[in-house]
């Protein structure tokens, strides 16, 4: 049974999702301050975090960023609908998803179990390590290293970079990211992928030449260089 920790002011909002939740077989506790939710984040005892960007105490964003200086547990953030820079800045900040206010528990279950399945498919079905050039993961232990130094993903940039790595050389779409990343369909505007991407980019560092490991290939999607 997953443990799923809420971290949202909006009371009845929060008992609504709770209670829906708990009947789909999850268990779940609430926090309505960022302070205290923050605290509970950070326990190890949850599998995902829902935190709503907008909290009385404590922004939102900066709750995300500090749980990842710590943590890599998926965080599913509650962004305002229509706000594409509230989703913006909270993938940038090392969400794994979003999911627009006001959301049905239907939707909500959905994100969650498209995160949840694709933080443990890879591990169910890995063989052993993945290793290109000076990339090497681990997915059954969520772990990746880079010329022989860990590296810090979230889980959704593991995701992407699992995809990437297993098709190395391979141009792979963004539909086909979304997909197997974030469980989803790739929405028409939606530029999450592009965020997470910038992010890995980021982490990676360039080449000598001062090319990106991960390259773009305009309206196809993303290819991660052979070496």
């Amino acid at each position: 049974m997953h443990k799923v920790l809420i971290i949202d002011d909006d009371i009845e909002l929060a008992g609504l999702f709770q209670e829906y939740l708990t009947q789909e077989g999850f268990t779940v506790d609430v926090n309505h301050t960022g302070a205290s939710g923050l605290q509970n984040a950070l326990s190890g005892a949850y599998q995902l975090v829902i935190l709503d960007i907008m909290l009385p105490d404590i922004k939102g964003t900066e709750i995300l960023t500090r749980i990842r200086l710590e943590s890599r547990v998926p965080v599913l953030m509650f962004t305002a609908k229509g706000d594409d820079v509230d989703r913006i800045i909270g993938l940038e900040s090392g969400a794994d998803d979003y999911v627009p206010k006001p959301c049905t528990p239907r939707e909500l279950v959905a994100r969650i179990r498209a995160i949840l399945r694709r933080t443990q498919s890879s591990a169910a079905l890995s063989q052993g390590p993945i290793e290109t050039g000076p990339l090497k993961l681990w997915p059954e232990k969520r772990k990746a290293g880079w010329f022989d130094q860990d590296l810090d993903l979230t889980s959704t940039e593991f995701n992407l970079l699992e995809t990437l790595a297993s098709q190395v050389g391979r141009i792979v779409s963004k539909n086909e990211l979304s997909e197997k990343a974030l469980g989803r369909p790739l929405a028409r505007f939606d530029r999450s992928i592009d965020v997470h991407m910038s992010s890995i980019r980021q982490k990676l560092g360039n080449q000598p030449d001062g090319r990106s490991y991960i390259q773009t290939v305009r309206g196809q999607g993303y290819q991660l260089i052979k070496e």
